[in-house]
Parts: structure tokens; C-alpha cells; sequence
């Protein structure tokens, strides 16, 4: 590690630390932007932090030197760095948009290069100008909330993939059946078949009055014209080749199936459970909005006190359209997608359940349509719409009241 010689300061001083996923660049300034240490770089290890914090202590010039720490977020990498007995007391912890860290390189005129020396200059001049988020001990609640929407999510996509295989396999296996249901796992009757009854010959010699008795001990209904034409199509399906093995991977996918649904039962039992215990707790109130739709913007938002008010919560999505204005003249562009995935599509969630619940925000939609609005436009409204909505009702702690956004 390269060290500079020591310099004495009475000023705030600034430790910019740009984080890797096993290491750590840091640098020491003051407030003249006289470099006071470093760039260095340390393992993310306990050792290597004290040893580091133990050359930033030599470097000042009393232990009563106020000290700013800016971080820039990394996805996850940055998080052990951000715990309360990490910094020594006193120091102040400000966690850096890295988009912002980016911009400020561009601003530095650095924009196609990108080193960690950089972006400790970067991050470095945005602390001086008073940028970052206060670290504080943020409630565990938060934390859970966002790992168990993240995780239902996850399972949500991997159960959508999984069906969709299954629907393959259970064509090569049981050819026609969609004929009678088109929509087989989307009824009892028809996960039930794909349970016991993907070899169509099976059910054809079971006949209806069988399977009608079959199904009842399993506590299903089915009437007798249904069962009738379940039959009729097994004994009419033909055979394909390798109906053997799809009917091998089909049982496989089923029982994938069982479990990434229990999973996400699992999931939305926790975020049940979790919201009555966070700020977000009333926002099942609204209309359209229940657990799932309110635990995935409480997962995706995090501390509600990190925000200064809805216009960032939406720039934050990524679904603020892009502006160009100069010399007078305007041209607007596309969205500009640059943001959290994650809250983009909690506010595209929250705004469809306006749209198809709530009376004031149909109304709202009604009369964008009828302004020649297209589709994807109206959501972006009723996502920008349930944004100031929601942020309302976590700030007052209020529960939803229509007549006030009317």
C-alpha cells in the first residue's frame, strides 16, 4: 500500500470507499481536497478493516477530526460495511447512489474511463457537496421484507417457467387433452389428470363413471359431461414416441411445481406477517393492494425515511420518461429505464390494482383513454398515480381514504 505523509487538519475530512466483491479501495481527503491517504486497497475481512482504520487514525491530526464516510452502494458487496460497530463513534456513514457516482465521473470529464482511483474521486466530491444518505440502524423489518418479496418473486418466475414445460410434456404424453381443458393446471380437474392420468389409455379403460367416483375420494367434483369427454379424448389421442419419457419428466416437473408452490405460500405468509410490523402496514387498505402488491413495494422501497418524497421514489423506478430541452425547443424521449427494476415493476403493480379496483383511479384511466392515451402510457400513469398514494399513506401512517384522491 502506498501511504502519503501525514497531513494535519482541523476540517471534516472525507473517506471515500468504492467496494469490490473481496476488495476495498479507500482513500482519505479534507475538506481543501488535499489527498490524506491513499488510494489503498484491503481485503473485505475484519483484519483488513482494522488495519486500514488504524492508518486513516495516524493520518489525522486528533481523534476529534470529524469524519464523513461515503460508500458507494453495490448491490449487496457494500452492505458489511454499513453496520453500526463497523466506522469508529462518530463518524458519519453516507451510503452513494452509484448512478450518481457515474454521473459525477462524467461531470469530472471521466466518462469513458473508469478506474477505482476515479471513483474515489467521485465519490469524494459528492460527500463535500452534501450528497448521500445517512446510514442509521435501520429496522430489521425491512430487511426481511425485501429478502421475502425478492424470494417470492424468484419462485414466481421459476413456477411460470415450470408450467410452461410441463404444458410441452404433457402434449407429447397425453395429446388432445387441452382440447377438453384449455387451461389444464389452471383447474382442479386438470391437475388432477396431470397427476394421475397422463397415460391416456389409463383413463380410457378407467371409463366416466369410474373417474367420476375416482375424483370424489379426492374430494373433487366432476360432473359426468365433463368426465365423458375427458374419456372420449383418451381414447382418441394418439401415441408419440417418447410419451414414456414425458410422462417421466412431467411427474419431475409436478413435483418441482408442489414445491416452488409451497415456497411462494411460504414467502407470502412472511410478508404477511410483516407488514402489520412496518410502515407499510395500512397500504392494504387501498384497494387492489394486498399483501403481495404492498409487500413487494415495501421490499423494493426499504426504509421509507431514506426518501424524501414520491417525485424520487418514481425517478428512483425508472419509469420517468427522458427531457431534452435547449434553445427553447423540447424533445421528450422513451422511458428511460435506468433505475430499480424491482420498484419499477411494485409501481406497475401498484397502479394496475388502481386501475382494475379502485373507482377514482378508473375514472382517472377512463379519461387518459379517452385523451387517445395508448396502454403502456396509462400504466405509467397509474404507477406514478399509486407512488403518491402510497408515500402518502406510509408518511401520515393513514389508511386509504378515496374521497381524498378523488
Amino acid at each position: 500500500m502506498s501511504v502519503q505523509a501525514a497531513v494535519a487538519t482541523d476540517s471534516p475530512v472525507v473517506v471515500a470507499v468504492d467496494v469490490g466483491k473481496t476488495v476495498v479501495a479507500l482513500s482519505v481527503t479534507d475538506a481543501g481536497r488535499h489527498r490524506v491517504l491513499g488510494p489503498v486497497d484491503f481485503e473485505m475481512t475484519g483484519p483488513g478493516l482494522e488495519g486500514v482504520l488504524a492508518l486513516i487514525k495516524s493520518r489525522l491530526a486528533g481523534s476529534d477530526v470529524p469524519v464523513k464516510v461515503g460508500i458507494e452502494a453495490a448491490g449487496h458487496y457494500h452492505r458489511p460495511l454499513l453496520g453500526p460497530s463497523v466506522w469508529p463513534a462518530g463518524w458519519q456513514v453516507l451510503e452513494l447512489n452509484p448512478a450518481h457516482v457515474a454521473e459525477q465521473r462524467r461531470v469530472q470529464g471521466r466518462r469513458r474511463i473508469k478506474t477505482d482511483a476515479l471513483d474515489l474521486e467521485a465519490i469524494t466530491e459528492l460527500v463535500l457537496a452534501g450528497r448521500g444518505i445517512a446510514v442509521a440502524d435501520r429496522d430489521a423489518v425491512f430487511g426481511e421484507l425485501g429478502a421475502w418479496a425478492a424470494h417470492r418473486t424468484r419462485r414466481v418466475q421459476a413456477r411460470t417457467a415450470t408450467k410452461n414445460q410441463l404444458l410441452g410434456q404433457l402434449d407429447r404424453a397425453f395429446p388432445g387433452l387441452t382440447l377438453v381443458l384449455p387451461d389444464v393446471l389452471g383447474t382442479k380437474v386438470g391437475r388432477l389428470v396431470a397427476a394421475e392420468f397422463t397415460d391416456p389409455k389409463r383413463l380410457a379403460a378407467l371409463g366416466a363413471g369410474r373417474f367420476v367416483r375416482f375424483a370424489a375420494i379426492r374430494g373433487l367434483q366432476v360432473r359426468q359431461p365433463l368426465a365423458e369427454r375427458l374419456i372420449d379424448a383418451a381414447r382418441d389421442a394418439l401415441t408419440t414416441v417418447d410419451a414414456a419419457v414425458a410422462r417421466r419428466v412431467l411427474a419431475a416437473d409436478l413435483a418441482l411445481l408442489t414445491e416452488l408452490t409451497a415456497q411462494i405460500d411460504t414467502a407470502e405468509a412472511e410478508l404477511a406477517r410483516l407488514l402489520p410490523l412496518s410502515p407499510f402496514a395500512t397500504l392494504t387498505t387501498t384497494p387492489g393492494w394486498g399483501v403481495v402488491r404492498a409487500g413487494n413495494y415495501a421490499g423494493a422501497l426499504g426504509d421509507p425515511q431514506r426518501w424524501p418524497g414520491p417525485s424520487q421514489i418514481y425517478r428512483a423506478s425508472g419509469l420517468s420518461p427522458t427531457q431534452y430541452e435547449s434553445a427553447g425547443k423540447r424533445r421528450d424521449g422513451t422511458i428511460s429505464r435506468e433505475g430499480s427494476v424491482a420498484l419499477g415493476r411494485a409501481l406497475i403493480d401498484l397502479g394496475m390494482g388502481l386501475w382494475l379496483t379502485d373507482p377514482p383511479s378508473r375514472a382517472y384511466a377512463a379519461g387518459l383513454k379517452a385523451r387517445g392515451k395508448k396502454g403502456g402510457v396509462i400504466a405509467c400513469a397509474m404507477a406514478h398515480r399509486a407512488t403518491r398514494i402510497a408515500y402518502a399513506m406510509v408518511r401520515d401512517g393513514a389508511v386509504y381514504d378515496p374521497v381524498r384522491w378523488e
